[in-house]
């Protein structure tokens, strides 16, 4: 049970640690898109 929920927890920093380098990872492309074509990102 204590590898079970230590696992649990482990896991959390890691797949929040995935989510935010797909977002900054997109948020960088569509920054350097929008310097591409002379556009504000916003």
């Amino acid at each position: 049970m204590t590898t079970a929920f230590t696992f649990y927890v482990l896991i959390w920093p890691a797949l929040t640690l995935g989510v935010l380098f797909v977002i900054c990872r997109a948020v960088l492309q569509d920054r350097r898109q929008a310097r591409k074509e002379k556009r504000e990102l916003v």
